[in-house]
């Protein structure tokens, strides 16, 4: 590994000056003497033979140009590059990867295997720089080639969630369970319902059951080629009368109202197992008519609206109903973002940071560089109004996309990926005396070789992403002398994993496809421990983009949340030039509510249209979300969680960071915030770090997050 630090007494004393002067942090700083290891890798290098050059017009042939595979499937696909004549250059490294490895594997020779239906695209291609991973190595020749891989017959479907009782003059929304002979549980194969007596119980032919007189029906529930049935008895309807009840009759845009409706019989007592519908209609304060459109209730009584205005909302019981209007007031929580401080960075991309207060009192925050040269930057943030580079620290790698600090504020992580000698890993820093000079520790890359993209500190641990498979724990009790004490890996076809927060002894890893995941590693009395992780429970959801998780527990409710962050580019992905404008990202806030491991659900979504999610944190029940183009977005995350949360006007502010001098100029591309001590700090691709704060338009002299 290759790492070296400048902190000469001159460079300390004007490096401030001189940051303020010139675009980049680095414009002061000669480069570094070669160490040791620099060295000795050279040599290295120049022993390595010589890869053969790729001849003008050259092309990458791919066979098969396209396949069809069954789920569990093989395949070989072969790749050579031929010269403008046609003949095969040899010893050309090809390098392939799949578009989505929960559905399609494919290993360096070529080979794919199929874990799932859909359709699937493997990239096969001749990478720039040999040492680039894959997924985002600048190609010099590339071709794709087109997998389709249909869905396995269905194996089972059984209706479920069917109540206790039946009863005449009813409806009912049925549910099934359907499960394909891969064992999967399946949500996109229709059912259909047919009755042996429909004069009792009659599919409306929408996944419904109208129960019309008393008696008995077997239902019969088909999906492809697979049946089930249940016998149905319907007794006769003793409703009388619906009784509905509201946890307030007032309320403001966002807020949920709780609504329960009771169906009684003659002696007033109550009818079990009545199937309740409800409705919402109304008229929003700006006239609009609105049966629904801009107001939801769930059937579990959640009621939640997104314009102001009065609405009406209705039980249904067989032939009864009762109706309860609820006034919505306008949210209100609009504030205004005011620009603080900067810390350019202009001449390379800016990746993560974390802020923290040092051991002498005074505030620091770390930031990370992205597909540059290795670099860490150490920034003074104790008055944020002028934020001081006070030192650098470069480590063998292309990328330090992430940086964290511990508890104790006394050690540092870096990450690392694209290190030339292809060991990767992760660096740690002694970062107890920021002001008299940051001091490098020890590295840990061993299993560790193909990249690490994220760490997290927890408890004298690290947790660090291994190749994008699984999470490595490495103990940092001493720093001097890291070593692994466990590991977790998924058992999915196709498995990955991007991201791990861990909050009380719980480890919640982001994992694309397979959603997010929470394991015990210590705090959920499960018998989890860093050298034992025990998986607690998961959630997926259908687009597979899971990127990052944050879990949190509502200050105002106690409920316990995972906020988990998209990412996606289906406008055009990132490129490897610094300079160009990035393509539009896509995404949003799922919002699961996770008080049973075993029963996550989700209930709320921010989702704001024209741009897509990176990195988030939520502290005081407000929401602080990195929004790539779409800037930073501050939200009120407060009191229950239904329905989108944007159109209920929970945003707070907004804040998009142009800067003419940046690296891509006027070209907002937020990555990670970070609420501290009354401040919003956030990196930028393109411009470094910034400051701002949220201010209170009724005291605008006081900061939000600030004590009164």
């Amino acid at each position: 590994m290759t790492l070296s630090r400048t902190n000469p007494p001159i460079w300390l004393a004007l490096l401030g000056a001189v940051f303020f002067l010139l675009a980049s942090p680095l414009a002061a700083q000669e480069p570094a003497e070669p160490t040791a290891e620099e060295e000795q890798a050279g040599e290295e290098g120049a022993e390595e033979e010589e890869k053969p050059a790729i001849p003008p017009g050259a092309e990458l042939k791919v066979s098969p140009t396209e396949l069809t595979l069954e789920v569990g499937d093989k395949a070989t696909l072969t790749a050579t590059v031929v010269d403008g004549d046609g003949e095969a250059v040899e010893g050309v490294d090809v390098v392939f990867f799949s578009r989505n490895r929960r559905r399609l594997g494919v290993n360096p020779a070529g080979e794919v295997e199929a874990h799932g239906p859909g359709s699937v695209q493997v990239i096969a291609l001749v990478p720039k720089e040999a040492e680039d991973e894959p997924r985002r190595a600048e190609a010099l020749l590339r071709v794709e080639v087109d997998v389709t891989i249909p869905n396995p017959p269905v194996e089972s479907v059984e209706v479920v969630g069917l109540p206790g009782a039946f009863y005449s003059g009813t409806h009912l929304t049925l549910q099934a369970r359907v499960v394909d002979i891969t064992n999967v549980v399946r949500d996109n194969v229709e059912v259909a319902y047919s009755s042996s007596n429909p004069d009792v119980a009659a599919p409306d032919g929408f996944g419904g059951l109208d129960f019309l007189a008393p008696g008995t029906a077997t239902l019969t529930a088909t999906a492809e080629d697979a049946t089930s049935q249940v016998d149905i008895q319907v007794a006769r309807n003793p409703t009388q009368r619906l009784e509905l009840t509201a946890s307030a009759d007032e309320a403001r845009t966002g807020d949920v109202v709780w609504f329960e409706a009771v169906g009684r019989d003659a002696s007033g007592n109550e009818v079990e197992d009545l199937p309740i519908r409800f409705l919402v209609a109304g008229q929003s304060a700006t006239g609009i008519l609105a049966p629904g459109a801009t107001a939801q209730i769930e059937q579990d009584g959640a009621f939640v609206a997104e314009r102001s205005g009065i609405y009406n909302v209705t039980a249904l019981g067989g032939s009864h109903s009762a109706s309860v209007p609820v006034r919505v007031t306008p949210r209100r929580v609009n504030k205004e973002i005011e620009f603080v401080g900067q810390g350019k960075v202009s001449d390379r991309r800016t990746s993560d940071l974390w802020v923290w207060e040092g051991t002498d009192g005074r505030d620091y925050a770390i930031t990370g560089t992205w597909g540059a040269e290795g670099h860490a930057y150490i920034w003074d943030v104790t008055n944020p109004e002028s934020i001081v580079l006070i030192d650098a620290v470069r480590v063998d790698a292309r990328t330090v996309n992430d940086v964290k600090v511990s508890e104790d504020g006394r050690v540092a992580v870096l990450s690392r990926e694209g290190a030339s000698n292809r060991k990767n890993g992760f660096v740690v820093l002694d970062v107890s005396e920021p002001q008299v000079g940051v001091r490098i520790l020890s590295r840990f890359d061993d299993q560790l070789r193909g990249g690490v993209h994220n760490v997290f500190i927890h408890d004298e641990h690290v947790y660090a992403l291994s190749n994008g498979r699984r999470f490595d724990v490495i103990s940092i009790e001493d720093p001097t002398q890291p070593y692994r004490v466990g590991r977790f890996e998924l058992d999915t076809p196709g498995h990955s994993i991007h991201d791990v927060w861990i909050v009380d002894g719980v480890a919640f890893s982001s994992n694309w496809d397979d959603g997010v995941v929470a394991i015990d590693v210590g705090g959920a009395g499960m018998g989890g421990a860093p050298n034992n992780p025990v998986e607690l429970g998961s959630y997926a959801y259908p687009s597979g983009w899971n990127h990052a998780a944050y879990p949190y527990r509502s200050e105002s409710t106690g409920k316990f949340y995972v906020f988990a962050g998209d990412e996606a580019f289906p406008y055009g992905e990132l490129g490897r030039d610094p300079r160009a404008a990035p393509p539009r990202a896509a995404g949003w806030i799922h919002v699961i509510s996770w008080d049973d491991w075993e029963n996550p659900r989700e209930v709320a979504r921010y989702q704001v249209p024209e741009a897509g999610t990176h990195n988030l944190w939520i502290e005081d029940d407000i929401m602080y979300v990195a929004y790539y183009n779409g800037g930073l977005r501050v939200v009120d995350v407060s009191g229950d969680l239904r329905g989108d949360l944007y159109r209920q006007g929970r945003e707070i502010g907004m804040f998009m960071p142009y800067d003419p001098d940046a690296l891509v100029p006027n070209s907002p591309f937020v990555w990670g915030p970070q609420p501290y001590k009354g401040h919003i700090f956030f990196s930028d691709w393109h411009s470094g770090l910034w400051a701002v704060k949220l201010k209170d338009p009724e005291d605008p002299n006081r900061i939000i997050g600030e004590p009164h």
